[in-house]
């Protein structure tokens, strides 16, 4: 999938992928995409959470090796 700019936040923990996420996603504009990368496994469950409080879209979610990919749609 397509996406306008990706994050990488491996190696940090809840609620620190969240935090930079929503920063990041501010900086965007409506409808555009953020990737983010984690390695955190409690993130699949807090970045449906953010997507569910926040109103942005919550696109995809995959898991490939010890990463997780979140991708986002901002509202």
């Amino acid at each position: 999938m397509d996406f306008n700019r990706e994050l990488d936040t491996r190696g940090l923990n809840c609620p620190l992928p969240i935090l930079k996420a929503k920063k990041a996603l501010a900086d965007m504009q409506s409808g555009q995409v953020l990737k983010v990368v984690s390695t955190d496994p409690g993130s699949t469950r807090d970045f449906q959470a953010f997507a569910r409080q926040t109103g942005n879209e919550l696109l995809e979610q995959q898991t490939v090796g010890d990463e997780f990919i979140h991708l986002l749609r901002r509202r």
